[in-house]
């Protein structure tokens, strides 16, 4: 079998909300895949081992193996997935509204998601939920007045995008770190519409290889 057409590896951990977004966007272009789990907290983080380093050096998931290349970093991966499985598109042909997408995807994966990662978790110790909470309820503040002007049904208009691929698996964060959803209806609304796609329900973190049976649905 060549590499072009090997099946693609994905490289994630049922928790990580990076990976997730490579989950909805394989689950959404109905691309079939294998499923390595790295579990980021057993043995000190997998990702830190000498095979996992080869793969991505910068020890993270999510990792793709996929038309004989790796990559690493969600929205990197998302675009390649854009670029030769257009189908169905998660930027809108548009211009205007595919920059918003790209803004909003953009606001968490850079402004949010970072700020509350596990390594700078770590690091930051005891008052770890409370930077948390702080730094997702500021970043939550600008994409949901963002929204308030781009929202269809979901975050641009009336079709998913990679915006969307981005807001769900950050809400599934604020509510792992008990943020109050309450002054942002709109990043709710859309949340709760989006979980109702079987896309977002099958590549959920409770639905994963990986997920602790405690944590099973």
């Amino acid at each position: 079998m060549s590499a072009v057409a090997a099946k693609p590896i994905l490289y994630s951990y049922f928790r990580s909300s990076c990976s997730w977004r490579v989950r909805i966007a394989l689950a959404l272009k109905g691309i079939s895949y294998d499923l390595v789990p790295v579990n980021l907290v057993k043995d000190g983080g997998q990702q830190f081992s000498a095979e996992f380093k080869a793969l991505n050096p910068m020890k993270q998931v999510p990792t793709l193996k996929i038309d004989g290349i790796t990559l690493s970093q969600s929205l990197a991966i998302i675009h390649y997935l854009e670029e030769t499985r257009p189908n169905p598109r998660l930027l809108p042909q548009d211009p205007k509204k595919r920059a918003q997408v790209r803004m909003i995807a953009d606001h968490i994966a850079s402004g949010i998601q970072p700020l509350q990662n596990l390594g700078l978790l770590k690091l930051i110790g005891e008052r770890k939920t409370e930077w948390a909470q702080n730094h997702i309820a500021s970043g939550f503040q600008a994409v949901e007045q963002i929204l308030q002007h781009t929202a269809g049904r979901y975050c641009v208009g009336d079709e998913v995008s990679m915006a969307d691929l981005c807001l769900v698996p950050q809400v599934a964060n604020a509510e792992r770190f008990e943020v109050d959803m309450g002054p942002y209806p709109t990043i709710t609304r859309i949340n709760k519409a989006l979980l109702e796609l079987e896309a977002f329900k099958v590549s959920h973190p409770c639905r994963q290889p990986d997920t602790p049976a405690e944590l099973r649905a």
